[in-house]
């Protein structure tokens, strides 16, 4: 993958090539961003930017044999690790899931999130791990002499996914790194590694997409102008989410009966339906759940500027602008801190693989209070 594959991130780009062109690579470096962001497409293209032998034009060549092989990620000195369903966690097993792995990178460009892949693997809605045995075969691979680059990269995507045992193990690698050996990590969540291996990585935080790519992103699958201004709003700077809404696919209708049920119920003050709708989001998936607060805080957004006299700038359409409208007068400054403070925490604890149950119940029970009904 060449930078010119990545969506965006401009600075970033420039910041990371001038990087490997002054002779200034950290031994072990952690992209953060959410999935859609292009987090895992950069620490792609760095890699073989990193390994090429003609670039050129602020880029990779995309024609040397390095290049060849690391965009059909097959090069021998490039290696990949990623959670999975850990049969033995004494022993790695990352191999078997190589040929999966070429497949949703190639098919998504990189630009997929932490279900697709279990979806791909077939885990369902279970945790993916990355085990000791992992981290044990990671120190293998960099333990042999290369190839035919000159440097030996491991990317590890969601490194937040080691349990401590193979996190502890692969500290002792990074504390002292064999020469011209690189370490990316590609994470979602980098506040639950362990502090000493944060201490130890440079760190680049990818935030969301600017709108501007986006939006061409947008045209280039089918939208017009104006189509593509509004998908754009829902996507929020997340190309996995644009493709969704552009797509055809529900999720911001499934979504908006949610919001929408949920604010009914706490209007009308009715407590034990309010425990089943947080029965009925728990057994989402992960994603879903996410999708939904991510939503709902947009949804908040535009309902507070339709509150404020707001409404001409807002990205509210159909049915979505109808109850808009209508929920506006119970949206204002007396309580917008506080719905987003509570969808905001829930949003974190569900990241951070919180009970959803108990997550969900607390939340429907907080946010309750913060309607104030009309006399």
């Amino acid at each position: 993958m060449k930078f010119a594959d990545v969506i965006g991130h401009e600075e970033i780009k420039a910041v990371l090539r001038r990087s490997v062109d002054e002779g200034r690579i950290s031994h072990a470096q952690i992209f953060s961003g959410e999935c859609g962001w292009g987090v895992l497409p950069l620490a792609l293209a760095y890699a073989q930017y990193v390994n090429c032998t003609n670039r050129h034009d602020g880029d990779s060549c995309g024609e040397c044999p390095s290049c060849r092989k690391s965009a059909e990620l097959m090069h021998p000195d490039v290696h990949y690790f990623y959670p999975y369903n850990v049969p033995d966690k004494e022993s790695s097993a990352v191999a078997t899931y190589l040929e999966r792995w070429r497949k949703i990178i190639g098919t998504t460009g990189g630009y997929f999130g932490e279900q697709e892949w279990y979806d791909e693997i077939k885990m369902g809605n279970k945790q993916g791990l990355i085990s000791r045995g992992d981290a044990n075969e990671i120190i293998k691979k960099l333990s042999y002499k290369s190839f035919e680059a000159e440097y030996k990269i491991v990317i590890i995507w969601l490194p937040e996914r080691m349990n401590a045992s193979s996190a502890n193990t692969l500290l002792k690698i990074l504390e002292e790194p064999w020469d011209k050996t690189l370490f990316l990590m590609v994470s979602q969540s980098p506040q639950n590694l362990l502090p000493t291996i944060i201490s130890r990585v440079q760190q680049t935080e990818v935030p969301r997409i600017d709108e501007d790519s986006l939006c061409r992103q947008a045209e280039l699958l089918g939208a017009d102008r104006d189509r593509a201004v509004t998908a754009v709003h829902m996507a929020d700077g997340d190309l996995i989410m644009l493709r969704r809404i552009m797509s055809g696919e529900q999720v911001a209708n499934e979504n908006f009966e949610r919001f929408a049920s949920l604010m009914r119920l706490c209007y009308a003050d009715k407590h034990l339906e309010l425990m089943e709708w947080a029965d009925m989001l728990s057994k989402a998936t992960r994603e879903e759940q996410k999708e939904f607060f991510e939503y709902s805080l947009g949804m908040l957004r535009e309902c507070y500027m339709i509150s404020a006299g707001l409404e001409n700038i807002g990205y509210l359409w159909g049915e979505e602008k109808v109850f808009g409208k209508k929920f506006a007068p119970f949206i204002g400054n007396h309580n917008i801190e506080l719905f987003v403070d509570e969808m905001e925490k829930a949003l974190f604890h569900i990241k951070q693989n919180g009970n959803a149950k108990i997550v969900l119940t607390h939340f429907v029970l907080s946010v309750s209070k913060y309607i104030v009904r009309k006399k």
